[in-house]
């Protein structure tokens, strides 16, 4: 299959794979919509914050460390560790999972400050954007979930009102 690695065994965590009939795992690529449905927001941001901590940005490979005393463990503080490949997919996937839960959240977001009494300046301000262009991401992000069906179109003209006028 283009595109997989044979793997024997469980398969890293946050990755899709297929059983075969003979025992082995072909891992699929990762993948932003792979993860997506398998992960919240707060679990894509956790595992993304875990595996941004782990790497060190460390570009040394191969390196063994050693010591002359055999009981000396202060040279685990000196040590350093790195991402390997399908942790460092994962990272990228997962960072594209999080930034798309949050753009969904923006129409959900804007909606409600829209309720509670904010203006486009406002608002604007806590996307940094101008007034035009806030207003701009509101109705793009209305005709984005009314034509993925998320938004019924009565959902989706109460919302149009909501925002009024283009600023």
């Amino acid at each position: 299959m283009p595109g997989t690695v044979p793997h024997e065994g469980p398969h890293p965590i946050g990755v899709r794979a297929l059983a075969r009939p003979w025992g082995t795992v072909v891992c699929m690529q990762i993948t932003p919509e792979a993860l997506e449905a398998d992960f919240t927001i707060t679990t894509a941001a956790t595992r993304l914050d875990f595996l941004s901590r782990r790497d060190d940005g460390s570009t040394t490979l191969n390196t063994v460390r050693t010591s002359d005393d055999a009981d000396d463990w202060s040279a685990i503080r000196s040590m350093t560790t790195t991402l390997d490949v399908t942790e460092a997919l994962e990272l990228l996937a997962l960072g594209e999972v999080v930034a798309r839960k949050a753009h969904g959240s923006q129409l959900t977001g804007i909606r409600a400050a829209l309720r509670g009494g904010a203006g486009w300046d406002e608002i604007a301000a806590a996307l940094a954007l101008s007034p035009g262009e806030a207003w701009d991401a509101y109705t793009r992000a209305i005709d984005e979930q009314a034509g993925e069906s998320d938004l019924d179109a009565e959902a989706a003209e109460a919302a149009r009102e909501l925002a009024g006028a283009r600023p």
